[in-house]
């Protein structure tokens, strides 16, 4: 199995919010250390692609990140897309969840889940 183990900057960064519900769900979910964050990209979506967000095993092709003690999961494709874009979480009366600021996307959809580039 061919896997890359890189210390190199992620393309994606997380804020202080995101870093801690992440870390708030691994420890409620009981998360093994086996899993890591995959973020990602796929067709679909109101704007022609969806982001990926959730825990998952690394897999081919996918090269891993360190982000304040959260491993971090991508497919090497993804990072064209992806690059430069923060994920947070918000916790308001207005938006509740993880967000997506990609700096790639030209056009999004009103919920923000879902980007064309």
């Amino acid at each position: 199995m061919s896997t890359d183990s890189t210390v190199a900057t992620a393309p994606v960064s997380l804020t202080l919010g995101a870093v801690n519900e992440l870390k708030k769900l691994i420890d409620q979910q009981e998360i093994s250390a086996d899993f890591g964050l995959r973020v990602g990209v796929e067709g679909g979506g109101c704007s022609g692609m969806s982001y990926i967000l959730g825990f998952d095993q690394k897999k081919d092709g996918d090269t891993e990140y360190t982000i304040q003690g959260i491993r971090l999961f991508m497919n090497k494709a993804h990072g064209l897309y992806l690059a430069g874009m923060e994920i947070d979480f918000k916790n308001g009366l207005e938006a509740r969840g993880f967000t997506f600021n990609n700096p790639n996307a030209s056009s999004t959809c009103g919920c923000g889940s879902s980007f064309s580039a």
